[in-house]
């Protein structure tokens, strides 16, 4: 074969290989009923990641109608179960500017909610997630009262303080450790004013006595001392934080103390109760 022929030859041939390669797949518009209803049908199969794509390409090929609607929000959904959260938020967000007095606002708002809580972690780490799990868990308990969501949302605020009151006392007590006795109080005090429903109210309690006795402010040791006593008789908090006085000199030595009679010792040091 000569050389001219040749070169016609595999220019063709480039040819006809660019030509298939710039083809594309031919669009075909499908029923949206099929394309949910397919969606669905990897949902209830757990192909979380194949139903959100699904969901999306109803709403892609029917961006009106009301399946499209309904995708929206299941797409988010479904992003939730693959624990892509940051996918779900902002899905759910976008269902919320789309169709914010819609029937499904309450559920986009908890799906919200959820997947911030999801993110969660221990108190040593970046509480973000936390603080953003409270503001939406709060939101979905007070604009939707009666919802479905409710009532999960507020057990799950009730959590997530817990767990922001336990990274004050966490940030507290190393602060405490150091000596920096200041910083301390701030944590605990905190604790105090903020959460004063959760576990950790005693611990801040204790920590404040010990920190002003570090500090050599005797009356405000004796007062959170007290409050502690009035609010927590029966706690080790209680009885730490006593002896702790009585070792500084300023409160009788505990083992003499009969039990009836310790709340008018604190009554006698401090001249008044207050509660936490």
């Amino acid at each position: 074969m000569n050389r001219p022929l040749r070169l016609v030859l595999a220019l063709a041939f480039a040819a006809s290989i660019a030509a298939c390669a710039s083809r594309e797949p031919e669009y075909v518009e499908r029923p949206v009923e099929e394309l949910y209803n397919e969606a669905m049908d990897r949902l209830g199969d757990g192909d979380w990641k194949a139903a959100a794509e699904a969901f999306d390409e109803v709403e892609r090929q029917h961006p009106y109608s009301q399946w499209a609607t309904r995708a929206e929000l299941m797409a988010a959904y479904s992003h939730f179960r693959n624990a892509e959260y940051s996918q779900a938020i902002l899905a759910a967000q976008r269902y919320l500017q789309l169709h914010p007095g819609s029937e499904g606002a309450p559920y986009a708002n908890y799906l919200i909610a959820v997947s911030y809580y999801e993110q969660i972690v221990d108190v040593e780490r970046d509480q973000q997630a936390t603080q953003d799990a409270l503001t939406a868990l709060q939101l979905v308990a007070t604009r939707y009262p009666n919802s479905d969501f409710a009532r999960d949302a507020q057990l799950k605020v009730d959590l997530v303080r817990e767990h922001l009151a336990g990274k004050q006392m966490a940030i507290g007590r190393f602060y405490l450790k150091r000596g920096e006795y200041l910083a301390g109080i701030n944590r605990f005090r905190t604790v105090i004013d903020q959460y004063q429903t959760t576990s950790h109210v005693a611990e801040a309690l204790h920590r404040l006595t010990e920190a002003y006795l570090a500090l050599g402010i005797v009356h405000e040791a004796q007062a959170a001392a007290s409050v502690l006593g009035y609010n927590f008789p029966g706690s080790d908090w209680y009885v730490d934080s006593y002896r702790l006085l009585a070792r500084a000199g300023v409160a009788e030595p505990l083992e003499q103390v009969a039990p009836a009679a310790q709340p008018s010792v604190w009554s006698r040091m401090t001249g008044v109760f207050r509660r936490g």
